[in-house]
């Protein structure tokens, strides 16, 4: 199956997780995973959550950033990929100087 990220809408975000300024998403949603094209902006940040459901998987396609991975913190690069199962906490927060762009799989289980 072939998903054309081009012609999904772009959602605009803000506070995503309680965190701060703005993030973009293209997300297909099968009702069992989200797949999603993000970008978060400089200065922005999703907030601190728990993945209750299911897990997610993030692959860094360009700028850069840091997470809080339960209590580590991890440079999120191009090319770098972050893992958090179910059961576990991260953030994501854009400190650099350009957009951060990411695909990113959350599961259901």
């Amino acid at each position: 199956m072939l998903i054309h990220f081009n012609e999904i809408e772009n959602l605009r975000r803000e506070a995503t997780f309680g965190g701060e300024g703005i993030f973009d998403a293209k997300i297909y949603n099968d009702g069992q995973n989200r797949i999603i094209m993000g970008t978060l902006l400089p200065g922005a940040k999703i907030g601190y959550h728990l993945h209750t459901e299911g897990s997610e998987m993030i692959y860094i396609l360009s700028g850069k950033g840091k997470s809080t991975y339960d209590s580590e913190i991890e440079e999120l690069v191009p090319g770098s990929c972050q893992y958090c199962p179910k059961g576990h906490s991260h953030d994501m927060v854009n400190d650099g100087t350009e957009n951060l762009v990411f695909f990113a799989v959350v599961t259901k289980e």
